[in-house]
Parts: structure tokens; C-alpha cells; sequence
């Protein structure tokens, strides 16, 4: 499978990734469109699931009924619906809209939930050009069990990921697969998504546009949005980490975690 992949404005399921898919163990993450009126009934299974991003529709799971709203992702944190294993899900559109659902082997230790905007923190990250803001959708300490979620805005000209950072087990690192969902303020901007490892030769940089979907199957990965491009994206991951451990940190690339330390500091501020 490939590690960039484009939408299909002619089908409503814009992507499907499964580990067999993708050549992971772990996550699952798709894009739905949806029509007015049309409703979509599926079940979790042995997998927690957390679906997010929606507009104006209902959701139902075993029958009992969760309304979210959200006009697009540019306005405001969303609703995310969590649901344990063995739960049946329908979506009911009473608008055209999108929305994704994330997924991962779970216990099933935490109940149906659906998590307001209000509830999920919001930070702004970095400094100077690594400036971007973060929204922990479906963060420590919320649940679920085995998965996580944020979304992230990047100002046209900015970088996000900086300094580069993994979580595929190098160096102990902690072994997580990710997605990143696009979409790019205007849709005729670009992004660039790097994927690339220290003791390997791989080394991949994808050129990004609105509605494509990035695999981070492995290594470092930092991101950088053209001049003008306004960039949002929504990232999912799922791995070893369960419960609190989340939470754990990825490694920074050591040639570049020196800069964490100057970011947002003024250019007479900056140690030689």
C-alpha cells in the first residue's frame, strides 16, 4: 500500500486503511461520505472505535441516540463518539457530511462516551515557524484504552512535527501507528509530509494536497505547509501504549531536539 493517498470524490468511502492494508498490526481508519437521509449501520467488533468529525447528524449505539454538529473543520474543536468492542453503531445523515472513524484491538474497559469540544484541551505548540495549534480530540486523560486522536492547524508557511519526532520503536521509542487526514485553506495549497529513518535508507517526502491521507508505517516524521497554505490535519494512533501510558513521549531526532529549547525565544535571545 502506498504511504500517500489521494481521495476519490466518486465513491463515499474516500479511504479504507486496515493493518492487512497497510502492513501493520494495529489501526484502522477510514473516511466516509454520507448523504442526507441516507443512514450507515456497522458494528465494532473485537475494536474500540472513535468517530469524529461530523456535521449535522444523529448516532446511534444500541439504539441509544448521540446528536453532534460541527459546520466544518475550520470552526471549533468536534464531537467525538467513542465506543467499546462489541457495540452496533448507525449513522444517521440528516445533512451531506463526512466523517472518520478510527479503530483499535481494545479490552473494553470504558463505556460509550461522547466527548464535547469543551472537554478536549487546546494548545498552541512550538514557537516562531514551528508555531501550530493543537486540539487533543481523544487525549490522555480521556479515554479510550488504546488509541489517540488530536488535530492540528498549521499556518500557511509554518512547520508542525518540529523538531522531527518517531514512534516505531527506534531507540526504544514506544511502537505506534499513525495516520494523517489533510485538508488544506485553499484547497489549491500544498503541504509537504516527511517520513525517514536514521539507520536505514528510508527516506520519503510527499507532496501533500487537500483530502489525501499520509501512512506513518515508520521513522521520523516532519511536516511543512507552502507559503499560503493553511493546513489542517487530523491524526490517529494505535499500538502498544494502553491507558495512561498514551501518553508517553516520542523521540525526538537528537540532531534537531536542540531546538525545543529556542523555539518562540527572539533571535537576540538565541544562544550561538
Amino acid at each position: 500500500m502506498h504511504h500517500l493517498l489521494h481521495s476519490n470524490p466518486n465513491t463515499p468511502l474516500q479511504f479504507n486503511v486496515t493493518p492487512e492494508r497497510a502492513g501493520w498490526t494495529t489501526l484502522s481508519f477510514r473516511i466516509q461520505h454520507c448523504r442526507a437521509g441516507e443512514t450507515i449501520a456497522f458494528a465494532t467488533g473485537a475494536e474500540e472505535i472513535a468517530l469524529m468529525r461530523c456535521r449535522a447528524t444523529l448516532l446511534q449505539v444500541d439504539g441509544n441516540e448521540y446528536p453532534v454538529h460541527r459546520e466544518n473543520v475550520w470552526v471549533g474543536p468536534p464531537s467525538v463518539l467513542y465506543a467499546p468492542p462489541n457495540k452496533s453503531i448507525t449513522v444517521i445523515a440528516t445533512t451531506d457530511f463526512e466523517f472518520a472513524v478510527g479503530s483499535a484491538p481494545a479490552d473494553g474497559i470504558y463505556p460509550v462516551r461522547l466527548f464535547e469540544p469543551h472537554e478536549m484541551k487546546q494548545e498552541i505548540r512550538g514557537g516562531g515557524a514551528a508555531t501550530r495549534q493543537v486540539n487533543h480530540i481523544l487525549a490522555p486523560p480521556c479515554p479510550p484504552n488504546a488509541s489517540s486522536s488530536s488535530e492540528v492547524y498549521v499556518p500557511g508557511g509554518s512547520w508542525s512535527g518540529w523538531p522531527p519526532h518517531c514512534h516505531d520503536g527506534y531507540l526504544g521509542s514506544p511502537y505506534l501507528e499513525e495516520t494523517y487526514y489533510y485538508r488544506i485553506d485553499p484547497p489549491t495549497g500544498f503541504y509537504i509530509h516527511r517520513n525517514y529513518r536514521l539507520d536505514t535508507d528510508f527516506d520519503e517526502l510527499l507532496p501533500v494536497h487537500s483530502g489525501d491521507l499520509v501512512l506513518v508505517t515508520q521513522g521520523f516524521h516532519p511536516v511543512a505547509a507552502a507559503p499560503g497554505s493553511n493546513v489542517y490535519f487530523l491524526n490517529y494512533l494505535a499500538g502498544e501504549l494502553r491507558n495512561e501510558a498514551r501518553a508517553t513521549p516520542p523521540l525526538d531526532d537528537p540532531a534537531h531536539a536542540w531546538i525545543k529549547g529556542q523555539l518562540g525565544r527572539k533571535p537576540h535571545e538565541v544562544a550561538d
